[in-house]
């Protein structure tokens, strides 16, 4: 591609791989010259806030944790990728993991798809689901709270 043409094909194909993906920005080059497609994502806190929830019976309304303060929990299963994350293997099987399931140290509790291979994220300790803090189909990045396992 010479450096006075622009090509919109491989702007149009690169932006739908950033789609396909998951991806925010992807570059691709050769020899003297490089295009950088992005996309430019505002994160509300809404989309931050946890699915589900599991608060004691009889418990007052108390303030939202934030991603920093879950991410300082104990019990906190992090994302190890960039994907998007499964909580169940297809769309017609129940969840991996709901918030109130116990689970076993290695079980399954979610699936991140990283460049065509879905990867299992399992359970670092026994214990009881008290978050889910994804939902289905989102986009995760690395380090990113998924679930609370007390």
């Amino acid at each position: 591609m010479a450096k006075d043409k622009f090509n919109n094909e491989l702007v149009r194909e690169l932006a739908e791989l950033l789609n396909e993906t998951g991806l925010t920005e992807i570059e691709y080059g050769q020899d003297d010259w490089h295009i950088r497609v992005a996309k430019n994502i505002t994160v509300s806190a809404q989309a931050a806030a946890p699915v589900s929830v599991a608060a004691p019976v009889g418990a007052g309304a108390a303030p939202e944790a934030t991603v920093e303060d879950l991410a300082k929990h104990p019990g906190v299963v992090t994302s190890p990728m960039v994907g998007v994350a499964y909580l169940s293997p297809d769309p017609d099987s129940p969840q991996f993991a709901s918030v109130g399931d116990s689970v076993a140290e290695g079980a399954t509790l979610c699936l991140i798809e990283a460049m065509k291979v879905f990867n299992p994220i399992h359970a670092p300790k026994a214990g009881k689901i008290t978050r889910v803090l994804i939902s289905s189909g989102s986009p995760v990045e690395f380090g990113d709270p998924l679930f609370i396992v007390e």
